[in-house]
């Protein structure tokens, strides 16, 4: 595990390495052969997709079979391990509590005059969600996706995911189950992308599509964006622990492994104080690895991009996270409160020895799903705002447009946009003849702000 400072030049090169880890994601070989996948799915249908899947996964698909059904879905899922299926459960009811916190309402400004302008707030009529195959199966995803979406009030919720893996891993039938999903498509990579996008004879397209998925997955999201809106185009996931003397090195050790096990792109990273702290987690690190089970991952990881920073300073160490705006961050210091409370961009931060990222991968209830390699400057996690719709309405009355219709005709002759103005005054003159004087529009009307109008009942939950 290598130690550096942050001021020197070695520091400052592994840093940048570890910034600028994204361009191992994609190339221009990925690009041209997502674009050609896309243009299959999109051009041939049913046809395309099938072909690909044959190719690329070995999986005979027809219009019969390529739809999981429910009693298929509901044996899997009771194959699952019984333990596992309850800690599912309890962590879908964390998941939808959490969630419930940021349910958005339609809200209305009535104004005296009768004038009402209103946000208008609805959910989106269809999310997809990918649910990878491949090295590890993320049943956990499939909650922290589908829930939020599911309290937005989103109707249809699809799920596409490789079929070797799903009918390999109950676990991910027992997830699906748990969180509502009950149309399943066995497809995956990036046709399944090209599908929800862009429709087949089979498979309706949706309005949006969430979840992780490898570069050609990451790089089908990012060529459909548009078409649909996608959560995030993910990269690799990362970890920054901002530690000083009173920190425990097994503990940080054991969060930088649990990160750098993801894959051979994980960052874990370490910003402490202390030069003490700085040699027991390099030695913890050396010695917890070597029991993993995924330790020639762990230690690709950490060999490319596991990193112990010292600086001068907390104030420093926090100045660094921010640089960073990591995807996650532990606080693990005397004060952990005051610090995080510095740590302006990250995707989640966690505060205190007892919680450990996988608190918040798992169980505690906050979407594991978070803005990577530095987006938290300018990225959320995934929430219930991500799958609604906001539409201004605006109501206005005749007595209204008298009052402000010289100001807005004033504005669009100060933008030479005369066809603006004319529709205006047009409506003046058929009203009451030509428009000679305007008052303030607001000084004779007070406004009732925020009526709130819940969404009804019966969006809430998915068909």
């Amino acid at each position: 595990m290598q130690i550096v400072r942050l001021d020197s030049a070695e520091g400052q090169a592994r840093l940048a390495a570890i910034h600028h880890r994204y361009a191992a994601v994609a190339d221009a070989d990925v690009t041209r052969t997502v674009a050609d996948i896309l243009r299959l799915v999109r051009e041939t249908g049913d046809q395309g997709l099938f072909s690909l899947t044959e190719k690329f996964d070995g999986v005979s698909l027809s219009p019969q079979n390529v739809r999981v059904e429910l009693a298929l879905l509901e044996k899997l899922a009771e194959q699952a391990p019984a333990d596992a299926r309850t800690a599912l459960r309890l962590a879908a009811d964390n998941i939808r509590s959490f969630h419930e916190l940021q349910r958005e309402y339609t809200r209305v400004m009535e104004q005296a005059d009768g004038v009402q302008l209103i946000h208008r707030i609805q959910p989106l009529d269809a999310v997809g969600i990918y649910v990878p195959g491949g090295q590890a199966a993320y049943p956990s995803t499939v909650l922290m996706t589908a829930i939020p979406a599911q309290v937005a009030g989103v109707p249809r919720l699809v799920a596409v995911t490789p079929a070797k893996t799903f009918l390999t891993q109950p676990i991910l039938a027992a997830a699906l189950v748990e969180a509502g999903v009950t149309e399943v498509y066995t497809i995956g990579g990036a046709q399944a992308i090209a599908a929800l996008a862009y429709g087949t004879e089979s498979i309706p397209r949706v309005a949006k599509i969430v979840g992780p998925g490898n570069r050609y997955v990451a790089e089908a999201k990012r060529q459909v964006y548009g078409v649909v809106d996608v959560d995030a185009i993910a990269g690799p996931s990362e970890v920054v622990v901002i530690a000083d003397e009173t920190a425990d090195p097994v503990l940080v050790a054991a969060d930088m492994l649990a990160q750098a096990e993801h894959d051979e792109l994980a960052a874990a990273v370490c910003v402490t104080t202390s030069e003490t702290l700085a040699t027991a987690v390099a030695e913890q690190v050396s010695y917890q690895s070597a029991t993993l089970s995924r330790r020639e991952v762990v230690e690709a990881a950490l060999d490319r991009f596991g990193t112990i920073v010292l600086v001068e300073s907390l104030a420093e160490g926090i100045r660094l996270v921010n640089q960073i705006a990591p995807e996650h961050v532990e606080v693990m210091t005397a004060e952990p409160e005051r610090v995080a409370e510095a740590i302006a961009y990250a995707g989640a931060i966690f505060i205190g020895p007892a919680s450990a990222e996988a608190v918040g991968d798992y169980f505690a209830g906050p979407s594991h799903v978070l803005p990577t390699g530095g987006t938290a400057r300018f990225f959320s996690p995934l929430g219930v705002y991500d799958f609604v719709r906001r539409t201004n309405v605006i109501r206005y009355t005749m007595g209204r447009l008298v009052k402000t219709a010289d100001m807005i005709a004033a504005l669009a002759d100060a933008e030479g946009l005369d066809g603006h103005a004319r529709s205006v005054r047009l409506r003046i003159e058929r009203h009451s003849g030509p428009l000679t004087a305007t008052t303030n529009p607001l000084s004779e009307s007070k406004q009732n702000l925020l009526v709130i109008e819940p969404p009804p009942e019966a969006a809430s939950e998915p068909s």
